[in-house]
């Protein structure tokens, strides 16, 4: 039973641009859950105004208490508003309208990953000169909040590395290839009927979306600003369904990760599938969770785990925003947090560390004749290029070939494209060798 509570603050008055899925959502959990969330916050919440492109079923959503209307800028400059919540996507129009916004005073929260990764320093930038707050909690992995856990949690550590899974719609996908042994299109396809996948899934399926919150987690774990352009980037169109089932037989799993990891003078940023020992903590998240490691000298490895998509698992981080935002909008801006962990003057610029320099081991998968001939021309040209590996399977094709699975000692990637072009050219070898690296996280 709750207690009696007196609120001494007016209502923090909001303005949403967007009632999509997740507008919706955090206009049903506001609502819903308003006698909790304002004695959590000591000030109420109100959403005064909403910008949407279709007023009827905005109107059968909010009722008719709410400010309709079809011109986002008329409602980032209304002065009855204290935050624009922006929840409409895009990074043109939502671009111009968050900086609009915190031109006029106003704090922000979204849930757009792509907007702050491409255009994050300009608008942390106009946020600090404003003195308002950006908030983006929901931005990264939905309902779960690790960019409180990186900004506030392990403030103490000296972070090595972040690594996770943070795309739902490709972690579903990998799930149903492995546990159903179907192969790309047909478990895309479920994911589609399901709903954890768009019409249209190239931002998921090719590490966009991940590349875009990996950016946001390392500028919280290192303090320098990620250039989004140079984030490698691979997807999972390409794996088979027979990469999960060879991955499975050595006691690994298929995982798209994003991996953030410092280095002395540079940070390693990038995102692809991976296979991980089958009894790592990130190898059983399935379906569409989400899950972020992060290892701190003190600390040591935290875990992060929870929903990576939903319209209230979203919302949940929106409002967890909103309620930061009553808490210290009154605050002088010197006492906040920092929207990136460290504050602006200490901010690094530090390099990307080219891809070629990163190491790893490898998992390969080669199409070539079945004879001892055969196999030791493979060996001999991966050893060429200082790569220790050892044919841990094959399997039989009907043409007498057979796919070669290899795992090679940790290499730097440069050398593994270089043996890769070569192997490609063996006579022996049928089409494109297929390499996944395998992450340790350690």
């Amino acid at each position: 039973m709750l207690h009696n509570y007196s609120v001494a603050l007016p209502p923090l008055r909001i303005g949403m641009l967007g009632l999509g899925t997740v507008g919706a959502g955090t206009w049903r959990v506001l609502t819903r859950n308003q006698r909790d969330i304002v004695a959590r916050s000591g000030r109420p919440m109100e959403i005064v105004a909403v910008a949407v492109r279709d007023l009827e079923r905005a109107r059968r959503i909010v009722g008719g208490a709410v400010a309709l209307t079809t011109d986002p800028f008329d409602l980032v400059n209304r002065a009855d508003i204290d935050v624009v919540v922006e929840v409409m996507g895009g990074t043109t129009l939502a671009r111009e309208l968050v900086l609009q916004a915190i031109a006029n005073g106003k704090h922000v929260v979204t849930a757009n990953k792509a907007l702050l990764a491409e255009h994050g320093a300009e608008i942390f930038a106009a946020a600090e000169a404003r003195g308002v707050i950006v908030a983006y909690e929901a931005a990264v992995a939905v309902s779960i909040p690790i960019i409180k856990a990186l900004r506030e949690g392990l403030v103490a550590n000296r972070i090595a590395w972040v690594a996770g899974i943070v795309n739902g719609t490709s972690n579903f996908i990998l799930t149903e290839m492995g546990s159903k042994g179907i192969g790309y299109a047909n478990a895309l396809k479920d994911a589609q009927d399901q709903g954890f996948a768009e019409a249209d899934p190239r931002f998921d399926v090719e590490g966009t979306d991940a590349a875009h919150k990996l950016c946001l987690l390392a500028a919280n774990a290192f303090g320098t600003q990620v250039p989004f352009a140079e984030v490698h980037t691979e997807g999972i169109t390409e794996l088979e369904a027979v990469d999960l089932a060879c991955a499975e037989a050595l006691g690994y799993r298929i995982k798209l990760l994003g991996v953030a990891r410092r280095h002395d003078h540079s940070v390693e940023v990038r995102v692809h599938p991976a296979l991980l020992r089958s009894d790592h903590l990130l190898a059983g998240v399935d379906g569409s969770m989400n899950a972020v490691m992060v290892h701190g000298d003190a600390s040591g490895t935290t875990l992060y785990y929870g929903a990576g998509a939903g319209s209230e698992q979203t919302a949940s981080a929106v409002i967890a925003d909103l309620v930061d935002v009553a808490r210290s909008a009154a605050c002088d801006p010197s006492e906040r947090v920092p929207h990136r962990a460290f504050q602006s003057h200490a901010m690094a610029d530090l390099p990307l560390r080219p891809m070629a320099d990163t190491t790893s081991a490898w998992y390969l998968r080669i199409i070539c004749s079945a004879t001892p001939t055969a196999e030791r021309a493979l060996l001999r040209t991966l050893a060429r290029f200082g790569l220790q590996a050892r044919i841990y399977g094959r399997y039989a094709q009907p043409d007498h070939s057979a796919h070669h699975v290899v795992l090679t000692q940790p290499v730097a990637y440069a050398a593994l494209r270089r043996a890769l072009v070569s192997l490609e050219q063996l006579p022996a070898v049928q089409g494109k060798v297929r390499a996944v690296r395998v992450e340790t996280l350690e």
